[in-house]
């Protein structure tokens, strides 16, 4: 439900939100940027479009399970240049969603 939540807000989202809903549906730590990196690299594989997206890592973030911090999780994606550790704007249709909800750490 987290993601049809994400996807009320605006349909466009960037892909680190996206992550993080998508991880408190399956019930994955969303703390871990090897598995956003596998995240991204399944959505790409998948033909899913997306645009790069300019993170303001500073209005990213807040405070989320067990007092993780966003903008930390941002900061550590964004020292890394690889393609798989960015941030993308997806747009959060039906035949999006399902395509992202068939990703598997």
């Amino acid at each position: 439900m987290e993601l049809e939540e994400l996807r009320k807000k605006a349909i466009y989202q960037n892909t680190i939100d996206t992550w993080i809903a998508v991880c408190g549906e399956k019930n994955i730590d969303w703390y871990k940027t090897e598995n956003y990196e596998k995240f991204i690299t399944f959505l790409s594989k998948s033909g899913l479009k997306m645009q790069k997206f300019p993170l303001c890592i500073k209005e990213s973030g807040g405070k989320y399970e067990r007092g993780r911090d966003k903008t930390k999780f941002a900061e550590i994606l964004s020292e890394s240049n690889d393609p798989n550790k960015a941030a993308y704007t997806v747009k959060l249709n039906d035949t999006n969603l399902k395509i992202i909800r068939q990703f598997s750490v």
